[in-house]
């Protein structure tokens, strides 16, 4: 069986750099010149990466006024226009598949949209919709894409 060693017995493995630089007296010099050069390096990539990070940042970090304000990720929708009797609003429909719990099975549900239209889509045209601020009582989504024209 194994056995443990102790925390006194000598091992096989070899010594560590740090004990063979303090035996010997002559590299002692050697190893104080390269120290310094060793705390420099570090400094010099934080720094660099520091620089790049600045560089490569968002616009609206620096906070000066010539970008646009981030709004953070707003959910998007793809669906089809049902309806357009409205002058600027247009209901779309999103269609999505779900799981059914108890029989493993896709099922097909429909959601309505009222969303606000500066574009001029159609019945059955294929629109984008992001999420917006209260337009009015139903209306929360803005029209921001026509993926697909209704064909004729």
């Amino acid at each position: 069986m194994f056995r443990r060693k102790k925390k006194d017995e000598p091992t096989d493995a070899p010594q560590t750099p740090e004990a063979s630089v303090d035996s010997a007296g002559a590299d002692a010099p050697a190893a104080e010149a390269s120290a310094p050069e060793t705390s420099f390096a570090p400094s010099e990539t934080s720094a660099a990466a520091e620089s790049a990070a600045s560089e490569s940042g968002d616009a609206s970090a620096k906070g000066n006024g010539a970008t646009k304000k981030s709004r953070g990720n707003r959910v998007q929708k793809v669906g089809t226009v049902s309806s357009d009797k409205m002058q600027k609003t247009v209901v779309v429909r999103v269609d999505r598949q779900v799981l059914h719990p108890k029989y493993r099975r896709y099922v097909r549900r429909t959601s309505k949209f009222m969303a606000h239209d500066d574009l001029g889509a159609t019945v059955g045209d294929r629109v984008r919709i992001v999420e917006t601020r209260p337009q009015s009582a139903k209306k929360r989504w803005r029209v921001i894409e026509i993926v697909q024209k209704a064909a004729k």
